[in-house]
């Protein structure tokens, strides 16, 4: 296999933004509202409520399942031409999310299923300390009304990867 066969170029990043965060319940919320600000003012204001949502619900995941104490949790947005990915890494790389379905007197363990549902593709990235989860947005045309209920047709499931080199922390 030649090296143009291996990996495919990555897409040049057009802006990028990383940010680590205390795991306290107030991180949440500058971690959503400071993504909803730089996405819109990357010229993007239609995903800025989506992206704040996705901060927020992995931001969450990686307080209440992957917070140690006093291990920072990294919330990594990128754009590129196509996408913008939101990245949240945290410490605790053996508690790996998966989407559940939550009974309807439960308080939590909806997340994830949101994130499917919003997200054009999500996965599940391991680090040599730690995990990443991301959820990615198209910049195409996206349905406007698309539904939160769960479909046949449709995978609700993270994709599974591995970091290069440079994954680890």
């Amino acid at each position: 296999m030649t090296a143009a066969q291996e990996a495919p170029t990555p897409e040049p990043v057009l802006r990028e933004d990383r940010l680590d965060y205390t795991p306290y319940a107030r991180s949440i919320t500058l971690s959503r509202r400071r993504a909803a600000r730089l996405v819109a003012e990357w010229g993007h204001p239609e995903l800025s409520g989506d992206a704040a949502l996705l901060v927020s619900e992995l931001a969450t995941n990686a307080l209440l399942h992957g917070a140690l104490r006093d291990r920072l949790f990294r919330v990594h947005l990128v754009l590129t031409a196509t996408v913008l990915r939101i990245e949240v890494s945290d410490p605790r790389g053996e508690r790996l999310p998966g989407v559940r379905e939550a009974a309807d007197d439960e308080k939590y363990g909806r997340g994830l299923l949101i994130v499917s549902r919003v997200a054009d593709d999500w996965g599940v990235e391991p680090r040599t300390v730690g995990k990443t989860v991301f959820a990615e947005l198209a910049l195409t045309e996206r349905p406007v009304d698309m539904p939160l209920e769960t479909t046949t047709d449709t995978p609700v499931g993270p994709r599974v990867g591995t970091c290069g080199p440079t994954g680890g922390e």
